[in-house]
């Protein structure tokens, strides 16, 4: 839904941030009023329009969501706790959470930080208790069924496994987060050497 109202939107229109199971339309009520001359309510008109788009959508209008490729070195603080908790070998870990493709459900908690799903039950592991008060920018973990990266150093309770090298949120650019609600990504095992041959931190 996100995807349709960037290519196709009304005036006044600002953005969308996408939830879970909502969207929020953020919207001038000013250039509303004045380009479309409505005596409804700027709110019923962009309730109409998104109406509207879901019935559009609803008659197999289909966007097919990026593939976006995330090297991972899986070097993580948690990577031999997780292992443990669920009887495998790092490697086998490391091979399911590569396994397949997660979908990103939301962007939160930090800018451009993806929560991302679902994660194969055989490695699902529950946050920590007490949260560590400082991850690394890019680092990758895993919450219950969600796996993620911290795109900026923070404080975070995930199950860290990995490293990516790439920068998720990135201010410097056009667009500063690589990652959108629907896209797919598919992380992909890699050395030391090309971690420290990629590192954009």
């Amino acid at each position: 839904m996100q995807r349709i109202f960037e290519r196709q939107h009304f005036e006044g229109f600002i953005e969308t941030v996408p939830a879970y199971n909502a969207l929020a339309v953020f919207y001038d009520v000013a250039i509303i009023k004045h380009r479309y001359q409505i005596e409804i309510s700027a709110f019923n008109f962009v309730k109409s329009f998104t109406e509207d788009l879901l019935a559009e959508l609803n008659t197999g209008i289909v966007i097919k969501p990026e593939a976006i490729i995330i090297p991972v070195y899986y070097n993580g603080e948690d990577l031999e706790s997780v292992a443990q908790q669920h009887q495998l070998s790092t490697a086998e870990v490391v091979a399911i959470h590569t396994a397949k493709p997660y979908r990103v459900f939301m962007i939160g908690f930090l800018p451009g930080f993806a929560y991302m799903g679902k994660v194969d039950e055989r490695i699902a592991t529950p946050r920590h208790a007490a949260p560590r008060a400082n991850v690394k920018a890019g680092s990758v973990g895993i919450a219950g069924l969600q796996t993620g990266i911290y795109p900026l150093q923070s404080p975070g309770g995930w199950q860290l496994i990995g490293q990516t090298p790439i920068k998720i949120f990135d201010l410097q650019k056009k667009d500063p987060c690589l990652l959108k609600a629907g896209d797919n990504v598919q992380f992909v095992a890699i050395g030391k050497k090309d971690f420290e041959k990629l590192n954009e931190y």
